[in-house]
């Protein structure tokens, strides 16, 4: 364990064998940080964060600090952040805003400098979040998405496995899974994440029951409860599967599609 004269360490601080802590940095009481995580300099980590192995938190980022949330009462909530996840500069990360609640980074994520997670988000595994990301309280994030520079998220928005929002994305409905948006648009899918299919290993008959799932629902002239049950009638497994299931779970409902080609088109 190296810890840099300057930093400021409570007591009640429980770093892991070989945690490096830079340049005053402050990690306050009831914080956890695990083996091998690079802690960088004038990076503030607040109570009840729990930290995990080999993460690198790189300069001015802060961590569990209190949710900008009008009607925030002092209890404890937490921030849960898993293993390998890089957080770059001036990241802040805001712990859940009800007693007993977390924000939840999954293993593996990459949080590009300036990027904001609210209360009681939660990332899944091998997130991406480029520059400037702000993602608004309750936005839940599948695994392997990738959202661009500059992108916002309301309140409460599902972003489905494998999806790519485009830089400047304004997003306030679902985005299902495997759906691209183009930069600048608000609420628009422009098509599906065929590159992103091909580099998670998706098969070409699995590529192919995600592309009839996305025909179904916006380019068969049905409706949203009509392409559900003729999707229901077709799927019963894998990833077309999981595409009913996410529309089907939406409360806010799903953006619409573009009349801008996509990259499936």
């Amino acid at each position: 364990m190296s810890i840099h004269p300057t930093a400021v360490v409570d007591p009640g601080a429980k770093l892991g064998a070989g945690v490096v802590v830079g340049p005053y940095a402050v990690i306050e009481g009831d914080v956890e940080v695990g083996e091998k995580t690079r802690i960088g300099p004038h990076v503030v980590i607040h109570p009840h964060t729990r930290i995990g192995k080999g993460c690198e938190i790189h300069a001015h980022a802060v961590v569990g600090d209190t949710p900008q949330d009008l009607v925030f009462k002092p209890v404890t909530s937490f921030v849960e952040i898993g293993d390998d996840c890089v957080i770059r500069e001036a990241v802040t990360i805001h712990r859940g805003t009800k007693g007993g609640t977390k924000t939840v980074v999954g293993r593996g994520c990459y949080l590009m400098a300036n990027s904001h997670l609210a209360h009681n988000v939660e990332l899944g595994e091998k997130v991406i979040l480029a520059n400037g990301v702000l993602l608004a309280g309750y936005v839940v994030v599948g695994d392997g998405a990738f959202l661009s520079g500059n992108c916002v998220v309301h309140q409460f928005v599902r972003i489905g496995r494998l999806a790519m929002l485009g830089g400047l994305s304004a997003i306030g409905k679902d985005v299902p899974p495997f759906c691209m948006t183009r930069s600048g648009d608000v609420n628009l899918i422009v098509g599906l994440n065929v590159v992103g299919l091909r580099r998670a290993g998706f098969a070409p008959e699995q590529r192919k029951e995600v592309r009839r799932a996305f025909d179904l629902l916006y380019r068969s002239g049905l409706n949203v409860s009509q392409a559900l049950k003729k999707m229901k009638a077709e799927f019963t497994e894998g990833p077309a599967l999981e595409v009913l299931e996410f529309v089907e779970g939406s409360e806010r409902g799903i953006c619409a599609k573009s009349a801008v080609a996509g990259e499936d088109d």
